[in-house]
């Protein structure tokens, strides 16, 4: 990361030594930061002057919510609904320590309800740059025509995004291990329950959340264990059950978030959903984005 984001998070190191947390329980926690790039709705670029409201900040434009629906011509409908588009070439240098493309766009699906241990509810299509598209029926992927899912689906934000780069803590404070239900605390991290209180409290000044969220860690509305491990299990489950194309089934350490949306932050009777898309580091340098899953934390 780069001088300047380690400095952001001098408030997170001050506030947690004046709480009695030891240093160096400090450092080996402030040790897991990453970059991340929070993405917030820019002002609508219409010509209304209507403000999408879910955040201003003043990075580069690099992408948008909703949009045309823009693929390639081999390229299937997608089977969940269209959530944003990402120009990659527009990010800014260090967003993230994800082996992204440099160029193209990064579109992204989701259906925002949880499922079955063996589905995923999204996936993630990468159009490499000077590639020719044609418009597709944003609404395909409803083929029963259902009337409530088209009502969901139409209150999915739109508009221009802005890119921030940011620094990421962890937000989970335990991990799952055996013969433990509802986990035991990081290894190597005995205050973890205790950091990841100051970071709760001190992210807003630090790090300001947005809808949505390019790498670092995945966040959701009630979180114990990291909600990437949640996603890889379920992950490996469709593999094995043949649901899904992918590589031999790897542990949660090959994986990592390519990106969160808040969905609860603007479609209606979803307030606490949460996106999370995931990846194996090694899939998302060859770009076989085919084989992300995609994982809803939704508590109705």
């Amino acid at each position: 990361m780069t001088p300047e984001l380690w400095n952001r998070l001098t408030p997170f190191r001050d506030k947690a030594v004046a709480q009695g947390i030891p240093a160096d329980d400090v450092e080996r926690w402030l040790s897991l930061a990453r970059p991340c790039l929070t993405l917030t709705r820019a002002e609508d670029g219409d010509g209304d002057g209507a403000d999408d409201g879910s955040g201003d900040g003043d990075g580069p434009v690099v992408g948008r919510f909703g949009g045309p629906l823009l693929l390639p011509a081999g390229t299937p409908d997608p089977e969940h609904p269209f959530v944003a588009s990402i120009d990659l070439a527009a990010l800014p240098a260090g967003a993230s320590d994800l082996p992204l493309p440099p160029d193209g766009r990064l579109l992204l699906f989701a259906f925002p309800e949880t499922a079955d241990d063996d589905e995923t509810m999204g996936s993630v299509v990468y159009v490499p740059a000077g590639t020719d598209v044609t418009e597709r029926d944003k609404h395909a992927w409803n083929s029963s025509d259902w009337d409530d899912d088209e009502a969901m689906f139409a209150e999915f934000p739109q508009g221009p995004l802005r890119a921030t780069v940011q620094v990421s803590l962890p937000h989970h404070k335990s991990v799952v291990q055996p013969g433990m239900p509802w986990g035991g605390p990081l290894p190597g991290h005995p205050r973890c329950e205790e950091l990841v209180a100051v970071w709760e409290s001190t992210r807003a000044d630090i790090a300001p959340e947005g809808p949505l969220q390019i790498g670092g860690y995945a966040d959701e509305e009630a979180i114990d264990t990291d909600p990437v491990d949640h996603a890889v299990r379920l992950a490996v489950n469709a593999e094995d059950a043949g649901t899904a194309d992918g590589a031999a089934p790897g542990d949660a350490s090959g994986w990592v978030l390519l990106a969160d949306w808040v969905a609860g932050m603007d479609v209606q009777g979803w307030e606490s959903a949460t996106v999370h898309w995931v990846i194996r580091r090694a899939d998302l340098a060859a770009r076989r984005f085919d084989r992300a899953f995609t994982s809803v934390h939704w508590n109705p």
